[in-house]
């Protein structure tokens, strides 16, 4: 399926959640979120069905997201579900790892492919700092935990800010050598409640890429990958500012409560949580033909209405 600039968009990330356990500065209010209704929330069958017609129109990529996808009541039976449907090559979750531990073999077992884990910083003092309530340790378990069963190919997700946690490149260098495993830095984004951030904590990831330490891999469009020379890890940069790369995004958005984003960055959504069959699947279609050209961060903010835990990244 492709959309009306040529994109083949085969990738789906669905928020099955905006409730989450931590509350990052840059993501969540102090307070948290209003709870939503229980109805007012895609139920399991019918993310099933809605990724069964995402399915049949090409999309093969699936990611979980939330919020923080491991508090939504059955997230191993969702994983379970969706891989088990025709055409989907390959399910994956981000979580921030809190509950990881004690869920980690469950979710292997339901077919899980890959997870990503967030994590800004491996100070267990400025970790309880940004998240307001963490504890670095489960993660740091939860990471562990996960390596043990079998996870491949995890990814640690680094959202770069200025003041925070510039000072740890070395560091996050060091821990995915030693954890021979993949840290993706991402640049901070205005939308939600990082707008509210400083112009200052904004650091554009380019210094990262001239690090002694690393050797140039590959571009995938998003990222670009960067070998450890002194270990066995990798280091990935996502920088949607000083390296746009709307040209070759193939991703859209399924939300907690039925929407579809065509663009994370858009003020665009497609209602589909009550459509059906042919309606469905004709809304589908439209979504994707619906997917803009490319953001405008560039003007110094984004024009989504949700913050960003309730869309997932």
């Amino acid at each position: 399926m492709r959309d009306n600039f040529n994109r083949e968009i085969n990738y789906l990330r669905i928020s099955v959640t905006d409730l989450c356990d931590l509350r990052c500065k840059y993501c969540m209010p102090l307070n948290g979120v209003d709870k939503k209704c229980h109805h007012q929330i895609l139920s399991i069958e019918r993310i099933e069905e809605i990724v069964n017609e995402f399915a049949s129109i090409g999309i093969n990529k699936i990611r979980i997201t939330g919020g923080e996808p491991l508090v939504r009541n059955g997230i191993v039976d969702i994983v379970r579900r969706i891989k088990a449907i025709k055409g989907i090559k390959e399910v994956d979750l981000t979580t921030n790892g809190v509950k990881l531990k004690s869920l980690a073999k469950e979710l292997y077992d339901a077919g899980l492919d890959r997870l990503n884990i967030s994590l800004d910083t491996l100070s267990e003092k400025k970790y309880h700092e940004i998240t307001r309530v963490g504890d670095i340790n489960n993660v740091l378990e939860g990471i562990k935990e996960a390596q043990k069963i079998g996870f491949k190919n995890i990814k640690i997700n680094t959202v770069l800010i200025g003041g925070f946690n510039d000072d740890e490149i070395e560091d996050f260098i060091d821990f995915a050598n030693d954890h021979e495993l993949t840290v993706r830095f991402i640049e901070l984004m205005p939308i939600g409640e990082s707008s509210h951030f400083a112009k200052e904590s904004f650091v554009p990831n380019d210094f990262i890429s001239k690090n002694e330490r690393l050797e140039f891999v590959k571009s995938d469009g998003v990222s670009s990958l960067y070998q450890c020379k002194d270990g066995k890890g990798f280091i990935g940069l996502i920088s949607p500012f000083s390296n746009k790369f709307c040209k070759e995004c193939n991703r859209i958005r399924l939300t907690a409560d039925g929407k579809i984003k065509p663009c994370l960055h858009s003020s665009q959504e497609i209602d589909v949580s009550n459509l059906f069959k042919k309606e469905l699947k004709k809304a589908l279609i439209d979504s994707i033909k619906a997917k803009p050209k490319e953001h405008h961060l560039e003007s110094g903010f984004s024009d989504s209405m949700r913050d960003m835990h309730r869309i997932g990244g």
